[in-house]
């Protein structure tokens, strides 16, 4: 018997979403479709792109995409479901140009 491996669910704060619109499409699409392969399965799996952040009041985990940064938290489901295994929380993306990091067009500090 070969056991399906549960996905998870990917939401997007408001605040992500209004990041999202900002990008250009090429971009929205990369972004979007790393998403779905990278934090559908596993996102708290450290990677080569993907690791836990120091705490900080943006998100615990990043997602890097060549100059493209999707900070993300994950929970447990909200209900007891089988259909997903946690939420995926998307909750801001990022453009970096060399050592600066913009979110929505300002510069933060992590």
């Amino acid at each position: 018997m070969v056991l399906k491996e549960v996905p998870y669910e990917i939401k997007f704060a408001d605040a992500a979403i209004k990041h999202l619109g900002a990008l250009r499409a090429r971009e929205r699409k990369t972004v979007v479709d790393v998403i779905e392969e990278q934090l559908s399965h596993e996102p708290l799996v450290e990677t080569r792109n993907r690791k836990p952040l120091r705490p900080n009041p943006i998100a615990a985990w990043e997602l890097r995409l060549e100059s493209l940064r999707v900070f993300y938290d994950v929970t447990a489901p909200e209900a007891l479901s089988a259909e997903f295994s946690g939420i995926v929380r998307i909750m801001a993306i990022a453009k970096k140009d060399r050592n600066v990091l913009r979110i929505g067009g300002e510069e933060i500090d992590l």
